[in-house]
């Protein structure tokens, strides 16, 4: 029998290329059987309807561009308020985490960004689940196109040309990517309550 899993996938978009990465991932964790996936945005003003979402979720898939070497202003801002569900016992405390992230250039410090969103998952005591994908496009025989093109582990990346907009970037690759992410993320928060559910007291 297949165990339930809610998974939000909570992120900000600047200028539409970071949201392609958001929903990538979301249709990746909703390949796993069970997995109810929920898209959320993070906007101005509306950090209780995003603090909610989480609550109410399994796992959490944490989305933001890299501008200036780290997470956007509006992700920061969302991140400052999830001290609330963090003084309150650490409500998050358990869920599982993953993380995203895209930059106009090919490395723009994006891992600062992925460090940054691992912190905040550790500071509410969420287990993070990195990517789990071997590096792509580092040999003569590797490509643009392969899986994990830009070499990260910590979580996924994504890179969109400046003056290419999101019909366009960021490129298949760094969506299938992203698309792994939430699968993997979807997966082993399904293992994780399957095990607890098993080694549960009977009532």
């Amino acid at each position: 029998m297949s165990t339930t899993v809610r998974v939000a996938v909570v992120f900000h978009s600047g200028y539409g290329h970071t949201a392609k990465q958001a929903q990538a991932a979301a249709r990746g964790a909703a390949d796993v059987p069970g997995a109810i996936v929920d898209l959320v945005a993070i906007e101005d003003g509306n950090a209780d309807a995003v603090i909610a979402a989480v609550d109410a979720a399994d796992a959490v898939v944490f989305g933001t561009p890299t501008y200036m070497g780290s997470a956007s202003a509006t992700f920061k801002k969302f991140a400052e308020a999830t001290s609330a569900p963090w003084g309150d016992g650490m409500r998050w405390k358990n869920k599982i985490a993953g993380g995203f992230t895209n930059s106009q250039n090919v490395n723009g410090n994006k891992e600062n960004t992925l460090l940054e969103l691992f912190v905040l998952a550790a500071q509410h005591g969420m287990h993070w689940v990195a990517l789990g994908e071997y590096g792509g496009w580092n040999t003569t025989a590797g490509s643009p196109e392969d899986l994990n093109r830009l070499g990260s582990f910590t979580g996924a990346m994504a890179q969109s040309d400046g003056d290419a907009s999101p019909d366009f970037a960021p490129p298949a690759s760094d969506l299938a990517t992203a698309e792994a992410l939430g699968r993997r993320v979807a997966q082993v928060a399904r293992d994780y309550n399957a095990g607890r559910h098993a080694t549960a007291p009977a009532a």
